[in-house]
């Protein structure tokens, strides 16, 4: 049983038997003690005031007289300041906490909620390998699902993957006007970095193309519009949603390879998907559905033939659901993706991992979904993000001036072996496959938490220097604290990790950890409540510094007295495990050793 629940049973208890007040959860308030104060936690007495007709100070004196005499109650001694009573708990109780916290397992997991969440992350295109941006999306996604599965939720993990449309022509083109017969084997580059060069090269040429024009006369607005690459794009989009066979071929085929390639570097970073979806299967579905609209009168068509919804009585204004040509736009497509999964799942939750500057596009679907009728479009969550930028500015995939992800964890494992080779050679024993395993784990936890300890919902800018140290809030030193843990326990195989002596004096360090410890469950529940993996980052490094204080102060295998080496290895025993469940919920790997 949790301190607080503990402590509400006592403290209803006094205040009946003092005052006849039924008190309810509610007027029973519980707070962390100023550190001013002596007190591992403090009631707040005023709510109980008025019904004992006594002064907030003599109250809060009486409670916890009350509470010390009480059979069981954990309170060793307490001091009242005005109407605030902080109550000191005795070291028993942290004890019997820390026993039920190596006791259970799964500790800081909630019941199963019996209720299903969707989480879409990623939503690739595939003209373009994947770049920085991705790999934030990626890890609050997997972070995010992995937070709220520990929250009790069944959760789906979905992908919609953008395999159709103008960028996906652009790349196709270029590739036949320019490519040579060149595949991901003749050239030995992944296939999503093969079909990016392409999406790169149409822009250079399509470039050159306009500064012609312009050159000739022609004003830059039309010579975008007429140059002749991006007629030919447009053509190629239109006779591919007509089915031509030639266009759909090599539609196939290149895709292909782009999905080869995200198959790769999705196992790297270490996210999957439960079930992905494609936008050349869902975007039928949308145009469907908004067909239906136009005949039912929730949307209309303009003089050239394009459809559009008219959102100004919310707010908004008026969205392009279909183009003159009748083909389809984003919007169209999402409509379908949203109908095909609330039919193959019953979902109670549908959260889109989508950056911040897509906040209007989610609120467009939202009514839109409405209107059309489905129960579920007003309950759709976006969880907005904020963008990753450089050093040197914004990325742009058209310019190719983009961290591509393969060369990102490329980067951070090398420097993760330089930085850890002297560490990792002092260890006795180790191959070069271990030392290589160690440096993988390394560079991709300093990625990981680097991105996921910012507030998801801020700009943040990448600096993959800052990112690789022992020391300060980084993954390495969360990392490096769980390996010295297990160093540890190793030496300790033999001690038997049982507290006999049952006035065992704790240590303020020691209480610290235990308490520290004690709030885990909470925080867990606090990230899934924000949807936000900084939470428990922010956790797991309070954590680690605490343990390394600990450490620092106090002997673990030296210690004389058997009870308090014990009490000392239980503690560090389940720092390294709830370290390892915190870096778990965050996807991130630890070593044993380093």
């Amino acid at each position: 049983m949790s301190l607080e629940s503990l402590l509400t049973q006592h403290i209803k208890t006094a205040v009946k038997e003092l005052y006849s007040i039924e008190a309810t959860d509610a007027q029973i308030q519980l707070q962390k003690t100023r550190p001013e104060f002596e007190g591992n936690i403090t009631l707040v007495v005023f709510p109980f005031v008025k019904a004992a007709r006594k002064a907030p100070a003599q109250v809060a004196n009486e409670i916890g007289e009350q509470l010390l005499a009480s059979a069981d109650s954990p309170v060793a001694k307490y001091n009242a300041v005005q109407g605030f009573l902080n109550l000191v708990i005795n070291d028993a109780f942290w004890i019997k906490q820390l026993e039920a916290i190596d006791a259970e397992e799964n500790y800081g997991k909630q019941p199963d909620r019996n209720q299903l969440m969707m989480v879409e992350y990623s939503s690739p295109n595939t003209n373009k390998p994947l770049h920085l941006g991705h790999v934030r999306n990626n890890l609050l996604g997997w972070s995010i699902a992995q937070i709220q599965e520990a929250n009790g939720w069944k959760v789906v993990k979905t992908n919609i993957v953008n395999d159709r449309g103008i960028h996906i022509c652009k790349s196709m083109l270029a590739w036949l006007k320019f490519g040579n017969g060149e595949t991901p084997e003749s050239s030995g580059k992944k296939g999503d970095h093969l079909i990016g060069d392409y999406y790169v090269r149409f822009d250079k040429e399509y470039r050159k193309q306009v500064a012609e024009m312009v050159a000739n006369g022609m004003d830059e607005e039309t010579a975008k519009r007429e140059a002749p690459l991006m007629k030919e794009a447009q053509a190629m989009l239109l006779k591919w949603e007509q089915g031509d066979k030639e266009v759909r071929d090599l539609w196939t085929k290149m895709n292909s390879w782009v999905y080869a390639g995200f198959d790769e570097t999705y196992k790297r970073m270490g996210v999957a998907f439960d079930k992905i979806y494609y936008e050349s299967n869902t975007y039928l579905e949308g145009k469907s559905e908004v067909e239906k609209g136009l005949a039912a009168g929730q949307f209309y068509r303009r003089e050239d033939g394009s459809v559009w919804a008219d959102l100004t009585k919310d707010g908004l204004d008026e969205k392009l659901l279909l183009r003159s040509d009748g083909t389809s736009v984003y919007m169209t497509q999402d409509i379908g993706t949203a109908k095909l999964r609330f039919q193959d799942y019953p979902i109670d939750k549908m959260v889109y991992v989508v950056g911040n500057e897509q906040e209007y596009h989610f609120k467009v679907l939202s009514i839109l979904l409405d209107r059309l009728g489905f129960p579920f479009g007003k309950e759709l969550v976006h969880f907005s993000y904020g963008m990753v930028e450089l050093p040197n500015g914004k990325m742009k995939s058209r310019e190719g001036t983009v961290v591509d992800a393969d060369d990102l964890m490329d980067k951070m494992v090398e420097d993760a072996r330089e930085i850890s080779k002297d560490k990792v050679n002092t260890l006795q024993g180790i191959t070069e496959v271990e030392a290589n395993e160690i440096a993988r784990k390394v560079g991709l936890g300093a990625l990981k938490y680097f991105i996921l300890k910012v507030d998801p919902r801020k700009n943040m800018l990448f600096n993959p220097e800052e990112s690789i140290d022992f020391n300060g809030n980084t993954g390495p030193f969360i990392q490096y604290t769980y390996a010295r843990i297990q160093s540890v326990l190793r030496k300790a195989t033999e001690e038997k990790l049982q507290i006999t002596n049952d006035n065992l004096q704790i240590a303020p360090k020691e209480l610290s950890l235990i308490q520290r410890l004690c709030d885990y469950p909470a925080i867990v529940r606090q990230a899934g409540d924000d949807f936000s993996p900084a939470v428990i980052c922010n956790y797991a490094y309070a954590l680690a510094c605490d343990f390394n204080s600990f450490y620092h102060d106090l002997s673990i295998l030296n210690e004389p007295d058997a009870s308090k080496r014990a009490l000392r290895l239980l503690l560090a025993k389940n720092v390294a495990k709830v370290i390892r469940s915190a870096m778990e919920l965050l996807g991130i790997e630890v070593p044993e050793r380093m």
